[in-house]
């Protein structure tokens, strides 16, 4: 089975999860900037629309830099004809790997049968693994799901899955229903870990990713401990400290650095984005870097005001967080 560069990951590794509107190409930067995980994803986006005359609209959630290398471009839908034609596409983009979504509970998107509506025809899911794996040609092809929909029953659903043999399955350890609103049953790794042992012989056997609730480094050593899985995936974790990677505690950084950081966020954002999406998204990362600072609040209002990196440079500087130009 190829497995691509998922064969040449350290033992264990560490993956910075996707998320929409967050892991894009400016943000996997700054990610880089603090300390690189393991593996990149992108933001997901549509088979449909990537195979569509749309095309363009969505280029922006397949920008990437050389120097993201390993990089996985994740994509969601519900037709195999589609990831076919996705994934030779994606891998002509010089993409190192392709995700297919198949846990997010979005109630729009799973109306359309994809991402965790998935978890209800798991013949058709492994078809999908087997078009898309056709389609990329020597290009891995991994996969991310939840345990369940309403409740927790996986092991039909991991076990059909297998059978299309995905290079990695990433396992976020909660249902649809559930979404983040309940700790991630991480006391069910092991068992997942021993089906997949099971079920599959070592050469076709995929790496089993953790997902859910890790906010550290530390932390996702542990879990790989206890767990017996061979990475970990760390979402959230990032938005509390953008070192979480380096295993850099965020105090240890000044209110000063972390304003330095934002603006470079700020000015690689509009470098890759202006035009082509609004600045809007980016304040939702201003919590990351002005956390602890004196009258944050005052802060915050300013910088949700602001429309351009200059403007966050200017009210930073005001605040005496940047030297004065």
């Amino acid at each position: 089975m190829n497995r691509g560069f998922w064969d040449t990951l350290p033992t264990p590794f560490f993956v910075l999860a996707p998320m929409y509107d967050v892991t894009d190409v400016a943000f996997r930067q700054v990610v880089a900037q603090c300390g690189r995980p393991d593996v990149f994803f992108t933001e997901f986006v549509s088979t449909d629309g990537l195979m569509s005359a749309g095309r363009e609209r969505l280029a922006h959630h397949l920008l990437k830099e050389p120097h993201e290398s390993p990089l996985v471009a994740q994509v969601f839908g519900a037709k195999p004809e589609k990831f076919r034609e996705t994934a030779a596409y994606i891998q002509e983009l010089g993409f190192d790997g392709l995700d297919i979504n198949m846990g997010c509970p979005d109630k729009n998107i799973i109306k359309g049968g994809s991402c965790a509506a998935l978890f209800k025809t798991p013949e058709l899911a492994r078809d999908i693994i087997l078009a898309a794996k056709e389609g990329a040609g020597n290009m891995p092809v991994s996969v991310k799901i939840r345990i369940g929909d309403t409740k927790v029953d996986w092991e039909h659903w991991v076990a059909t899955l297998l059978e299309a043999k995905p290079a990695a399955l990433s396992v976020h350890l909660r249902t649809r229903k559930e979404m983040s609103k309940v700790p991630a049953h991480w006391e069910l790794m092991p068992d997942i870990v021993s089906l997949i042992h099971r079920c599959i012989r070592p050469e076709d056997r995929p790496l089993i990713i953790g997902n859910g609730d890790v906010l550290t480094l530390r932390e996702a050593k542990e879990k790989v401990t206890t767990s017996g899985c061979d990475g970990v995936m760390i979402g959230r974790g990032v938005f509390q400290n953008p070192w979480v990677f380096a295993e850099d505690e965020p105090t240890s950084h000044s209110l000063e650095e972390k304003a330095a950081l934002l603006l470079t966020h700020a000015r690689l954002y509009e470098h890759h984005f202006g035009g082509k999406k609004p600045f809007e998204p980016l304040k939702r990362f201003y919590k990351i870097y002005i956390n602890g600072v004196p009258q944050a609040a005052e802060l915050r209002e300013e910088l949700y005001k602001a429309g351009t990196a200059e403007e966050i440079e200017t009210i930073l500087t005001q605040h005496k967080l940047l030297p004065s130009p």
